[in-house]
């Protein structure tokens, strides 16, 4: 059986490139010179302009929507948006794009059209009674026609329910007959005003902006409107949906399906009764206890853009810096001192593994204050806050990412464990997974390595278990006194395998290169071709060494039953977190009683590491 009619978008495949479907409108723009008060085609600015606003209504509904630090208690359905919702609804535009041909196509039928005056106060009224009388009981019943009829449901309207939770995004997730219905049904107001001698370019804009942003707020997941107003004039409840109603028409199929109106479902006999107690729940707010949180920060002004608020379909793919980004750095660059400021710990995203809630915050902190002598007490302070916060609510496990678990700031964590003994939570740095990814990427059969950083935790931690597998390990320390300390841990019989070196030519017939302390690229140079860097420093090295290869940071993919996960952590793949991450999940899934701050007990780098394949994560 083939495709049904107009079920599929005929610019699939273009990919962005589909956008020069504006082209012309554009083209014509720009030769005609729109902007100019005396062009006879200022309509075709006005339209791409129109529809340039129409777009960022949805966008900023989404991120809105995503701002879990304001939505978390108000969110209708609790689940996270998963990646695979997000490429659902990757290309959620394409309604605009047709129906800005579609208009296009109508100004040129009706050159009168193109001349409307800028405002007209009574167009308005005529809209707003044809809207009510016309487009809203058509939308109803085409609605319900699509829902009723199983093979308009299976070949058209079934895309627009594969999305779990709605999203303002949701809201274009529609094939191209689905679109032109709701384009046509929302141009008939405004043609009605026109026919009536009264439309406006005041009109044309309120109309389409107010009804796109009724339709991106429908499906925002998020309750927006306190319930003391539906109680105070019941009649509302029947004159405006709320985003709780609709939702209720994407898990009960049967019920709710007016545009915007509920006395469209009262007089068809499909409101379902218990929408307006599920409202009053909903705005009442309830806040979800996580079970683990993932306690980052941010890297840098352009990683602060890598967030599901900010534009969600970025966040879902590794952080590289985009050109589409620069445009955008001033702003976020007044936000980092804001934040500096005033701001404190917030949720960014969350997912559920296994019936339990994790959630990723975010000390209001970038990477290059943590080098900053004077910031020092400030963000420790920040990460306590976060803490004590998370004691409180019942949290199980914190785990300190990157920099905030930095020795020469809290030790560890050991900080904040020492000043408050009586913590349920359990405050992780994950550095013992860390190691165990690390040393498990060293191929077997491994008898020397050549390291930089082992004065560090985690670089100590790896040359002692080196060292007890008989490895030897030449570390390029800073000072014999240092190295004479990491030689006193390890075991008398095994202190021959540690060897100090001064020079990187030392290691030139090496080619395993461990490296936790930052490489120049004179440094590496020394390096013998074929070498393969394993790195736990951050930032990572850049790679000069085209002979060579380089190592990612250590990471592990999450459990495969994982759900409600659509962002990418920093630049690593979809489905993989840092290790310290990684390690948090295995510390609470195994229900480790003890905080793991401080050293790196190296007895246990085995064990973290069979738990951790035991319960599913894998090497990334």
């Amino acid at each position: 059986m083939g495709a049904a009619f107009l079920a599929s978008w005929p610019w699939d495949n273009l990919g962005f490139y589909k956008y020069v479907l504006y082209g012309p409108l554009v083209g014509k723009a720009a030769a005609s010179r729109a902007w100019e008060a005396a062009s006879p085609d200022r309509w075709v600015l006005f339209l791409l302009v129109l529809f340039g606003l129409r777009a960022l209504t949805y966008q900023l509904w989404s991120s809105f929507s995503n701002m879990l630090f304001a939505t978390r208690r108000r969110r209708v359905v609790r689940d996270g948006v998963d990646f695979e919702q997000i490429d659902r609804e990757w290309d959620w535009d394409n309604f605009l794009i047709l129906q800005v041909l579609m208009a296009a196509t109508a100004l040129y039928a009706f050159p009168s059209l193109r001349h409307l005056p800028l405002w007209d106060a009574g167009g308005f009224a005529v809209a707003l009674l044809a809207h009510v009388a016309a487009t809203e009981p058509l939308f109803y019943a085409a609605h319900r026609a699509f829902h009723a009829s199983g093979r308009l449901y299976a070949r058209y309207h079934s895309l627009h329910h594969s999305s779990k939770v709605p999203q303002p995004f949701t809201a274009g997730l529609a094939t191209p007959l689905e679109s032109m219905v709701l384009g046509a049904l929302m141009a008939l107001p405004l043609a009605a005003a026109c026919a009536a001698g009264c439309g406006s370019v005041a009109l044309a804009f309120g109309y389409a902006l107010a009804f796109d942003a009724l339709r991106a707020m429908g499906h925002c997941n998020v309750e927006v409107f306190p319930s003391k107003p539906f109680h105070a004039i019941p009649v509302l409840r029947y004159l405006i949906y709320t985003p709780t109603y609709h939702a209720i028409h994407h898990t009960k199929r049967e019920a709710n399906f007016c545009l915007f109106m509920p006395l469209f479902d009262l007089l068809g006999g499909t409101l379902d009764a218990r929408s307006w107690e599920m409202q009053e729940q909903t705005s009442a707010g309830v806040d979800e206890v996580p079970d683990f949180v993932f306690l980052a920060h941010v890297v840098d002004v352009m990683q602060s853009l890598h967030v599901p608020f900010v534009l969600r379909t970025f966040a879902s793919t590794p952080f590289s810096v985009q050109l589409f980004l620069l445009p955008m750095w001033p702003f976020a660059f007044l936000v980092m001192l804001a934040m500096w400021v005033w701001s404190k710990t917030f949720v960014i995203s969350c997912y559920n593994l296994r019936g339990r809630l994790h959630q990723m915050w975010a000390v209001p902190r970038y990477g290059f204050q943590y080098f900053l002598p004077f910031a020092k007490d400030g963000i420790n302070k920040q990460i306590e806050l976060a803490i004590l916060r998370a004691d409180k609510m019942g949290v199980k496990v914190l785990s300190l990412a990157a920099l905030n678990k930095n020795e020469a700031l809290n030790g560890g964590g050991t900080l904040f464990v020492n000043k408050h003994p009586d913590l349920r939570v359990r405050v992780v740095h994950g550095n013992t997974l860390t190691a165990a990814v690390i040393l498990n990427e060293i191929p077997k059969g491994t008898s020397e390595v050549f390291m930089t950083g082992a004065t560090s935790k985690l670089g100590r931690a790896i040359a002692l278990y080196l060292c007890k597998k008989r490895v030897r390990v030449m570390m390029m320390t800073l000072s014999t006194e240092r190295f004479q300390k990491i030689q006193k841990e390890a075991p008398a019989e095994f202190q021959q395998y540690l060897v100090q070196v001064t020079k990187y030519r030392s290691a030139q017939h090496c080619r395993t290169w461990i490296v936790g302390k930052w490489l120049s690229p004179r440094e590496q140079r020394w390096a013998p071709p074929g070498t393969h860097f394993h790195q736990f420093v951050v930032p990572p090295i850049i790679g000069f060494r085209r002979d060579c290869t380089y190592g990612k940071l250590a990471a592990m993919r999450l459990p495969k039953d994982v759900q409600g996960l659509g962002n990418c952590e920093y630049s690593l793949e979809r489905g993989v977190v840092h290790a310290c991450h990684a390690g948090g999940v295995v510390h609470f899934l195994e229900g480790y009683a003890h905080h793991e701050v401080g050293a790196i007990d190296v007895d246990r780098i085995d064990v973290v590491w069979e738990a951790a394949l035991r319960h599913g994560l894998r090497p990334a």
